[in-house]
This record gives structure tokens, sequence and C-alpha cells, in this order.
């Protein structure tokens, strides 16, 4: 068991020896989301668009 402890901590020990990301890669992950984030809400947004005007043409025209 003593064992297994000291394998496990030495594992520990290396991956915090391991550098992290720059910041710059940080900057480029959180670009990459915002304009996922920003192309799939316009999409979305033209979709709901689209369904609204036809929900209200149909309303429309079988009140009239």
């Amino acid at each position: 068991m003593r064992s297994k402890f000291w394998k496990l901590l030495s594992r520990v020990r290396t991956l915090r020896r391991e550098d992290g990301q720059d910041p710059v890669e940080c900057a480029h992950v959180v670009e990459f989301i915002a304009f996922a984030a920003t192309s799939g809400i316009r999409t979305l947004a033209s979709d709901l668009n689209f369904a609204f005007d036809n929900l209200g043409t149909e309303l429309t025209s079988d009140v009239l």
C-alpha cells in the first residue's frame, strides 16, 4: 500500500513541474469560444426570427 502511495505522490510531483499554457494560448482559446458562441447565437436568432414570422403569418391568416 505504501509503494502505491509513493508512486502516486511521485506522479503528482511530476505533474506540478510541467509548464502550463501561455497567456497567449489561453487568449486564443477564449477567442475561439467567443467566435463559436457568437456565430451560434446569430444562427439561432435568425432561425427563431423566421419561425416567429411564419407563426405570425399563420395566425393572421387564420383570424382573417
